[in-house]
């Protein structure tokens, strides 16, 4: 234990001097918070709160980028062979960047907070319990798809280009940037098999709708969350490498693609049901229902 943890404050230490993770895991939240709360939200504190799930899953999502290029640098850089002398197992590093990552990520998520509280005048945060669980669990299973990424590229160009493959559809296509109740029906059912949508969604429930840690749907999301981190995890652990001359079998490359087997799963269920999608229908209605109410008072002034 001794040992994981040194590695784990070692792994801290170096990420905080990569730029990049610097970008996307601080200055890139904190201006979309501003953006969302300030600019989308007029800051408005109802508005604020039902827009602090997208922000914190963007948040979340975002730290997989960092985690991926700091990790593919060290090879480069020739970081992880050193590490590879010592007796530092690939499971022991991964596991350790996991733990950095959420270590890293969390002190932003809380500030976030603290803004929409004193800044934004938000006075009710829902269910924080379940938040905070959606939160840790949702920055275990990007930071294990983070390191999938790392395995499976050889530069930092090649990095960047998988990085933005993933990243778009994860934010567009989820409900993280623009409202899935406003998106095309094509789109919402494509969005459907993301795992960002359930963490969008699900933290919108737990943020506005103080929902229960043993609520149904977050308990869907939750296991699905677990499942895919266990598959991304276990995959990274297979196919790292610690130096950058290092190959992995093509055929590894494929076995990615079974990692996205909770999700196909669970995106051919809600297509059927449609229950994510009516659930963020009414959250956006809910928002929009005081606004509605007041516009022809004002109208009357």
């Amino acid at each position: 234990m001794t040992n994981f943890l040194t590695l784990t404050r070692m792994r801290v230490q170096l990420t905080l001097r990569n730029k990049m993770f610097l970008f996307f895991s601080v200055i890139m939240p904190f201006g979309f918070f501003f953006l969302y709360a300030g600019v989308f939200a007029k800051g408005n504190p109802r508005g604020v709160q039902y827009l602090l799930g997208p922000v914190i899953a963007l948040t979340v999502m975002g730290s997989f980028w960092g985690l991926s290029a700091a990790l593919v640098m060290f090879r480069e850089q020739g970081i992880l062979r050193r590490f590879h002398v010592t007796p530092v197992t690939p499971g022991d590093m991964l596991a350790s960047s996991i733990v950095a990552n959420f270590v890293l990520t969390m002190p932003t998520v809380i500030v976030e907070f603290l803004f929409a509280r004193f800044v934004f005048h938000v006075n009710h945060f829902g269910n924080l319990g379940t938040a905070f669980l959606l939160i840790a669990l949702g920055t275990m299973a990007f930071a294990s798809l983070g390191l999938v990424v790392a395995s499976v590229t050889n530069t930092m160009q090649e990095t960047q280009v998988i990085n933005q493959l993933i990243w778009l559809p994860l934010i567009f296509l989820s409900g993280a940037t623009v409202p899935l109740i406003d998106l095309p029906r094509v789109v919402q059912r494509v969005g459907l098999f993301l795992p960002a949508t359930y963490l969008v969604t699900e933290l919108q429930d737990a943020i506005y709708w103080a929902a229960k840690p043993w609520n149904r749907d977050v308990l869907i999301a939750v296991s699905s969350l677990v499942l895919w981190a266990c598959l991304t995890f276990f995959l990274s652990a297979q196919i790292f490498r610690w130096e950058p001359e290092a190959k992995i079998p093509r055929r590894a490359k494929l076995l990615v693609i079974a990692t996205a087997i909770p999700f196909v799963l669970l995106g051919v269920w809600e297509n059927s049901s449609s229950r994510t999608v009516s659930k963020a229908k009414a959250m956006a209605e809910s928002v929009a229902a005081p606004a509605a109410a007041n516009a022809p008072a004002k109208s009357a002034q």
